[in-house]
């Protein structure tokens, strides 16, 4: 994995705030020229930092969407076949690794309650799954 310095940094602060944003525009703002933006970006994409560009989509401009977080407590030393079990959830938005009571959190997105429940009851099946508790996300205050 590449070391990350400081102008790296910046350069991945401001495309996580507009990754359309123009090379040029990002040269200007960090002070550089555009060829070490260019540069940048290319290293970066080529160690495998940056794996991708997406949109990002408000919240609000589906208002019925169901949204939660799952903590999931896995059994032994099965984590990673949960998580290859996991990844195959297309209403998982984001899964991670933790420490303590719980071993995995999973961010949830279905399109109503009907399908919120199902994949709860898929989740609970998952071979190695022991326990889960999950809490419905009612607003976002801070993204």
């Amino acid at each position: 994995m590449t070391t990350l310095t400081d102008l790296d940094r910046q350069l991945l602060s401001a495309l996580r705030e507009d990754g359309r944003a123009p090379v040029a525009s990002l040269a200007r703002k960090l002070g550089v020229a555009r060829a070490t933006v260019n540069s940048r970006l290319e290293r970066l994409l080529a160690a495998g930092t940056i794996v991708g560009f997406t949109a990002r989509v408000r919240d609000e401009a589906d208002p019925l969407a169901i949204r939660a977080v799952t903590l999931i407590e896995v059994e032994g030393r099965s984590a990673n076949n949960v998580i290859r079990e996991l990844r195959g959830f297309p209403e998982i938005t984001s899964l991670h690794t933790t420490n303590g009571g719980w071993d995995l959190v999973a961010e949830l997105a279905t399109e109503n309650l009907g399908a919120f429940d199902n994949v709860l009851g898929r989740i609970r099946n998952v071979d190695g799954i022991m326990n889960s508790e999950t809490s419905l996300l009612l607003s976002s205050v801070l993204r």
